[in-house]
This record gives C-alpha cells, sequence and structure tokens, in this order.
C-alpha cells in the first residue's frame, strides 16, 4: 500500500500548494483594487483595524481629499471588470464549474455521473472564477470551489492521465479504476476543505459527514493524512509570504494568524442563556436563508430556461451577476455619510471583516444601526449570490451573517449589563457572541454537527 499512501500524501501537498495560491491571489487582487480606488483619495493610509477597503471610506466619509463620485465608480468599474470575468469563465469556458462544485462533487461520489466535471478545463476555469468572485466584492468565498478543486486534483494525479492534453502515463495503473478513483477524489475533497480551514480533523469528518457515502477505516486515515499534508503545506508556505511577496520566518507557524478568536474567556453558567437563544436563532434563520435561497434558484431556473438561445440564456446569466454587485454598490453608496461602519462592514473583505466582529474587547466598536443594516443586505445579498454563475463558496457568507447577529445579542447584553471588568463578567462580550452566532447560523444553513464542532474549535483556540 505504500504507492497508495505516497498519493495521498502528493495530493494533499499539491491541494495545500493550491489553496495558498487562491489565498494569495485574493488577497493581491483585493489589495489591488482598493490601491487603485485609493489612487483617486490624495491621503495615506490609515493603521487601523479594517483593510484598505473600510479605511478608503472612511477618508471619504471625513470629507477628505478626492473626488467621491470618481472613486466610487472607481470601485465599482474595478469589481465589475472581476465579475464579468469570473461568471464569463464557468459560463464560457467550463460550464460543469459553476456554481459551487460541492453538490457535482458529492453526486458523483455517491453514483452519478456528470459530463466534464473532472477534466483541465474545468480546473482552471473554477479557479480563475473563484479568485475573481471573491476578490471583486461579492458576498461569497472560495470553500466550495475549493473543494471542487481539491477533488479534481485528487483524480487528475491519481488517474495521471488526460484525453485533453492526451497524458496517459504507464505509472499507477493500478488505480485506474472506479472504486480507487473515489477513494482518491473524496481524500482530495477533504484536503480543499482542510486547507480552508486549516483543520485536517475537520476535513476528514466532513468528507465523512457530507461527502461520500462509501467509507471504511483504510480510507478514514488515508483522507486524514491527505488532509493533514493539505494543512501543513498552506502553513508552510503562509508562514514566509503574503501577497506574493517573502518576509521571512520560514516555517514560523504564528497562532494568532490561524486562529480568528484567539484570547479566549472565561465563560459563566449564565452564559449558556444567551448561547441557548443564539442556537434556536441559528436554526430559525438557516431554515429562512435555505428556504429562500431554494425560491431565488428556482424562479432563477425559470426566467433562464424560458430564454431558447444559448448564447443569450449565458449572458442573460452572467449580467445577473453584474446585477449583484451593482446593487450591493448602491446598497453601500448611502450609508458613506449615514453609517460609515455598515458601508464599512458590508464592503470589507469577509474574511477581515469576521476577524474583526470576533475581536474582544471593542464592547461599542459597532452600533445597532451599522449592525442590523449590514445583517439585512448580507443576508438578503449572500441569498440571491449561492447559485449565481460564479464559482464560490458558502462558508464565508455564512459564519458572517451569523457573527453580525451574534454581535447584536452581546451588544444586547453590554446595554443590560454594561461593560463588564471583572472575570466574573467578561463573559459579557460581543466577539464571544459573534463566534457563538457565526457557527450558529453555519450549522442552521448546512445542517452539519460533529465536523462543524471541529472546524470552529479549530479556529477559535
Amino acid at each position: 500500500e505504500w504507492d497508495r499512501w505516497l498519493l495521498m500524501g502528493l495530493i494533499g501537498t499539491a491541494v495545500g500548494m493550491l489553496g495558498f495560491l487562491v489565498h494569495q491571489i485574493i488577497d493581491s487582487l483585493i489589495k489591488l483594487k482598493w490601491d487603485l480606488v485609493e489612487s483617486y483619495l490624495q491621503v495615506s493610509k490609515k493603521n487601523g483595524t479594517f483593510s484598505t477597503g473600510a479605511d478608503v471610506l472612511i477618508n471619504l466619509s471625513t470629507g477628505q481629499d478626492g473626488n467621491i463620485h470618481m472613486t466610487w465608480l472607481c470601485a465599482l468599474g474595478s469589481g465589475l471588470a472581476m465579475v464579468v470575468l469570473s461568471s464569463g469563465s464557468v459560463l464560457f469556458f467550463c460550464p460543469a464549474g459553476s456554481p459551487s462544485g460541492l453538490p457535482e462533487i458529492i453526486g458523483y461520489l455517491n453514483g452519478t455521473s456528470i459530463h466534464h466535471l473532472f477534466n483541465i478545463k474545468t480546473f482552471l476555469g473554477t479557479f480563475v472564477s473563484c479568485v475573481l468572485a471573491v476578490a471583486s466584492g461579492l458576498f461569497c468565498g472560495p470553500e466550495g470551489p475549493m473543494i471542487h478543486l481539491g477533488a479534481l486534483l485528487g483524480c487528475g494525479l491519481s488517474q495521471l492521465q488526460s484525453d485533453t492534453l492526451g497524458i496517459h502515463l504507464p505509472i499507477f495503473t493500478r488505480f485506474r479504476n472506479l472504486a480507487d478513483k473515489r477513494s482518491f477524489i473524496t481524500a482530495g475533497a477533504g484536503a480543499g476543505i482542510a486547507s480552508v480551514f486549516r483543520a485536517p480533523i475537520g476535513g476528514l469528518l466532513f468528507t465523512l459527514e457530507e461527502v461520500s457515502s462509501f467509507w471504511d477505516i483504510r480510507l478514514a486515515w488515508q483522507t486524514f493524512f491527505c488532509c493533514l499534508m493539505a494543512t501543513f503545506t498552506t502553513d508552510l508556505l503562509s508562514s514566509s509570504l503574503y501577497g506574493f511577496v517573502y518576509r521571512g520566518h520560514f516555517g514560523f507557524f504564528e497562532a494568532e494568524k490561524r486562529i480568528l478568536f484567539w484570547n479566549l474567556l472565561d465563560v459563566n453558567i449564565l452564559a449558556f442563556v444567551p448561547t441557548i437563544a443564539l442556537g434556536i436563532l441559528g436554526g430559525l434563520l438557516g431554515a429562512l436563508f435555505v428556504s429562500l435561497n431554494i425560491k431565488i434558484n428556482k424562479l432563477r431556473i425559470q426566467f433562464f430556461n424560458s430564454i431558447q438561445k444559448i448564447s443569450l440564456r449565458k449572458t442573460s446569466k452572467l449580467l445577473e451577476t453584474v446585477l449583484i454587485l451593482i446593487v450591493l454598490m448602491f446598497c453601500v453608496s448611502p450609508h458613506l455619510f449615514l453609517c460609515v461602519a455598515a458601508a464599512a462592514l458590508l464592503v470589507e473583505n469577509g474574511k477581515q471583516g469576521i476577524t474583526y466582529l470576533f475581536k474582544r474587547g471593542t464592547h461599542e466598536e459597532f452600533g445597532y444601526t451599522s449592525l442590523c443594516t449590514a445583517l439585512a443586505f448580507y443576508f438578503i445579498l449572500s441569498c440571491w449570490t449561492a447559485g449565481s454563475a460564479v464559482a464560490s463558496g458558502l462558508v464565508i457568507p455564512m459564519l458572517y451573517t451569523g457573527a453580525l447577529y451574534g454581535r447584536i445579542i452581546g451588544l444586547i447584553l453590554v446595554s443590560i449589563f454594561g461593560i463588564q471588568t471583572n472575570q466574573y463578567g467578561a463573559w459579557i462580550d460581543p466577539g464571544l457572541f459573534a463566534a457563538i452566532g457565526a457557527a450558529s447560523f453555519f450549522s442552521g444553513v448546512s445542517r452539519l454537527t460533529i465536523s462543524l464542532t471541529v472546524i470552529m474549535v479549530g479556529i477559535f483556540s
């Protein structure tokens, strides 16, 4: 079995490198976009808690030098360019890559044959669409596409043949059967989720709970090894590179970069009362989100199926993604002067925004107006985005939405009991309840339990 373990390690390493590349490109594109926008503002960058996007909004709202209309148009134009390329890559280059890839992988592993799901065009189109969609500002994340990309690498590296490229290597030929192919695809999918969340056990449990119906103890250990290699590779490369710039400390793993909720709080038994309320609220809002998304997708299918001409149908799907971003930007613009914090939450990179919402000791950083406004827009627009013609994931929107209403609950407790500095009242912190709210909404939408718990524990501690 040494060759099987070797392949599992190679697949995990390749998925880890791909996960690192996805995050680096997304961060670089976001920085490039806001650097371009900020060129219209004659101010220097601030060293605040938000990233460049929020700083630009703050500069605009305070009336500092710069053409507000040109700045807004530049932000919209750069986002639209990314959305058009993202949607076009899956509509006209690889239709099998749209929208998330996870349902297709689950379907394949449970016996459904899907045409062109594992070819090189699908890999390239999904990769390009994913990084551009996330960087454009749409309410989505790279998780679903990373699972698809991981499965693609698992398939490609285990079979070592491609009809598209005319490659048929004479090694590892004993794995060219459906049973082994399914096992390597399962491991690659788990490595994809493990690379995103830096959670090898979470990746293993995710494949067991959500992805595969064919399972045995040998596959469990091999999938875990694959997930472990993916996580290690992503962490190793991320330890010294940021935005493709070497900054030293190769091999030094900083815990603060991997863990979103670093300083844990001592929890009083009273904290379980709002926690139970958040769990119920997460289930209700999660059910509402799923129901609303199903209705939106039914209407979407009915509308696009009514268009007979295929080229016009694809163009209409592309225009829908453009419309989503335009609506998002028009939702942001009225809040530039009325509520800068709400606008910053809407335009901020999802991961950065979540990190700040989880931060403890920021009891009065956001008010009810900014949190409720951001929650309403984020809930509706992320539900609309899910299923549109871009390769995108839902995990970041789920965590963000849950963090928003969790922080609202925390703010209500602060309003009732005040800011507590003693050790018995320190649990009354909006950041703590933002983390719990994120987990509750994630669970309410995905119906995951065991793997979600492991993933969230890995993020928070």
